[in-house]
């Protein structure tokens, strides 16, 4: 396969990089006519983008984990481990952080105007994605170390990484619908 034609090329980057910013543009140019118009719906459509956003950046979250079980088992500098290595940085790069920062910017926005920051299931979950947002930070160290092919954890640790983010997700999930609290 020509180095035109492969996935990890440099091209093949500029290309998903342009595609995921004119997404997020798009993204963002929806928010801010909706915002401008202002439906009597606006409230729903925020809703329905954070859980868009939410969506995308869980899917990341569980998604890296799995890369780097693989990647521990990869050997540093092999064709396989610099594979894993453009994989996590586009995952991180290019879905997880600007997922994340659209998930807590539309979820601070309907915090604050629909429930005025009231209610203790409310308090409870922005703690939760606090905690998520911690994961994410780890996991973000975790791809500058296998970019480094610095000291690596075991596979072992990276599967029970794994369960951090379906376990805040469900308790997350649980506060926002029954709001037991």
């Amino acid at each position: 396969m020509a180095e035109a034609e492969k996935q990890v090329s440099t091209s093949a980057g500029r290309r998903a990089r342009l595609r995921a910013y004119m997404a997020l543009g798009v993204f963002i140019a929806i928010i801010i006519g909706l915002y401008l118009g202002q439906p009597d719906s606006f409230s729903r459509w925020m809703t329905a983008l954070h859980v868009v956003a939410v969506i995308s950046w869980m899917a990341g979250l569980l998604y890296m984990p799995r890369l780097f079980i693989y990647h521990s088992d990869a050997a540093p500098g092999s064709e396989q481990s610099e594979t894993f290595k453009v994989m996590e940085q586009r995952l991180l790069k290019v879905i997880m952080n600007p997922a994340m920062m659209i998930t807590w910017g539309l979820g601070l926005y309907l915090a604050w105007d629909v429930f005025r920051f009231q209610g203790g299931w409310l308090h409870a979950k922005i703690a939760l994605v606090v905690l998520l947002t911690v994961v994410h930070v780890l996991f973000s160290r975790a791809v500058r170390g296998f970019a480094a092919d610095g000291p690596r954890k075991s596979p072992r640790y990276w599967r029970m990484m794994n369960e951090a983010p379906t376990l805040l997700m469900i308790a997350i999930v649980i506060l926002v619908i029954v709001k037991p609290f």
